[in-house]
């Protein structure tokens, strides 16, 4: 029972680290270090090595800096504006049709590197000023920008979905086409929310002036729609078929992936040797947080897991009334509650760790788990006070956008991603039928 309330202890631990200030990562090591060696003495520290050994050579997790890559070559080389400002005009007679074309961008740049950062900055950048200068309203329009940054998180090919599959145990190339069918009906259910807006509420949602729709004609729209439009949707579809297909392993496409994005930017015009710099410094950064993060999670795991505390998880989760759906309610639960105060990749190594083997005894479909757990994680990008999102968008919207504006803005989004995972949780075979399909 000591270690058990020493296990706790780390966990409280962690939390007092991270409300003083200290960095999350140094927050995960050093109280897996204390506490760990509080239980079991100097041993722990023969133990870690070969954990962090096993986080540097996983081939899988390769993947990473390589779709991190594309993503950001995509968004450095001025590719994604392109593509917001075509889709924009070609669905800008519709009223909403400017905020629709963000959440098109916003599926097609999280197909293409799953990053948050750069689709809501990219998108807060060049449209919401458009936005409010057209008359939408100050909050839709930093809601549609902020939740489509979010569609990285669950459609694939998505960080998220990388690193779950290593917590898991299962095939990216499963979790990839559980992802797709959820992440497709999540942007659907925003589209929803924009045509009823444009029904009750077409103030808060004008369409472009005729005016300015007739400055490109049909003709030239046509064309940049084929130049801008189609080579990214191409080259989105080469590298997740060639995972989902079994073509090849997900490093493997995400190679091509970002080989593909050199060559758009090539073809484009838009290579540079100060281009190219610029990406590989942002990708090494992120990439580099990315894997400081899950080394320093060993150490914690390995404590945690070392002090009793999956046995302190079992017990409580043995309480929960309702059965496996009442403890798989509660475990969305506590996810949700965690995104308002730290951020997905450490939710994942914390949390998931815990609960996980109740769910794996049961024997409940991982891949579905991983899904719902996915389109959780998702919020935590939403909700305030740490929602990053909403930081990513307030350091580049003008002045007269307020904090309040973006926090109103993103509420009916959080609901709508609510929605989808009740939908995800009443349906399992949306994230199942896909995979079950191709053999996965």
């Amino acid at each position: 029972m000591e270690t058990e309330l020493l296990a706790i202890a780390m966990i409280g631990g962690f939390f007092v680290l991270i409300i003083i200030g200290v960095p999350v990562a140094i927050s995960l090591a050093v109280s897996g270090f204390v506490f760990g060696y509080l239980g079991f003495g100097a041993t722990l520290f023969n133990l870690v090595p070969a954990r962090i050994y096993g986080v540097v050579t996983n081939y899988t997790l390769l993947a990473l800096p390589l779709f991190i890559f594309m993503g950001v070559m995509l968004e450095k080389s001025r590719l994604a504006e392109d593509l917001l400002d075509v889709i924009g005009l070609a669905m800008g007679r519709l009223r909403g049709g400017m905020a629709m074309a963000i959440v098109v961008v916003g599926v097609l740049m999280g197909a293409s590197s799953g990053i948050v950062g750069a689709t809501v900055v990219t998108a807060g950048l060049i449209a919401l000023s458009p936005l409010i200068r057209r008359g939408y309203d100050h909050g839709v329009a930093c809601g549609v920008i902020c939740a489509s940054g979010t569609l990285g998180q669950i459609i694939p090919p998505s960080l998220v979905l990388i690193l779950l599959a290593d917590i898991m145990g299962e095939s990216v190339g499963t979790l990839f086409a559980a992802a797709l069918i959820p992440g497709l009906i999540l942007a659907g259910l925003f589209f929803l929310y924009l045509i009823l807006l444009g029904v009750f509420l077409p103030h808060t949602v004008p369409p472009i002036p005729l005016a300015e729709r007739q400055e490109v004609s049909t003709l030239r729209l046509i064309q940049r729609i084929i130049l801008v439009v189609i080579p990214p949707i191409g080259l989105v579809i080469l590298v997740l078929g060639s995972i989902i297909g079994g073509v090849a392993a997900p490093t493997e496409a995400a190679s091509m992936g970002a080989m593909g994005s050199i060559l758009l930017a090539a073809a484009s015009g838009r290579l540079s040797l100060s281009v190219m710099t610029e990406v590989m410094r942002s990708s090494l950064a992120t990439s580099a947080m990315c894997f400081f993060i899950l080394i320093c999670a060993q150490p914690f795991a390995l404590a945690f897991r070392g002090l009793g505390g999956e046995h302190l998880v079992q017990d409580a989760f043995a309480m929960i009334p309702g059965g496996l759906d009442g403890q798989l309610l509660f475990l969305m639960l506590i996810l949700f509650v965690l995104g308002f105060f730290l951020e997905w990749i450490e939710i994942s190594y914390i949390a998931l760790p815990m609960f996980l083997p109740i769910f794996v005894a049961a024997d409940v479909d991982m891949a579905w788990i991983a899904i719902l757990v996915a389109m959780n994680l998702q919020t935590s990008f939403l909700t305030p006070p740490f929602g990053w999102a909403l930081f990513f968008l307030k350091g580049v919207a003008p002045p007269q956008v307020t904090t309040l504006a973006i926090y109103r803005g993103v509420l009916p989004f959080i609901g709508i991603q609510l929605v989808g995972l009740a939908l995800l949780f009443l349906f399992p075979e949306l994230a199942t039928w896909l995979p079950d399909a191709i053999g996965w």
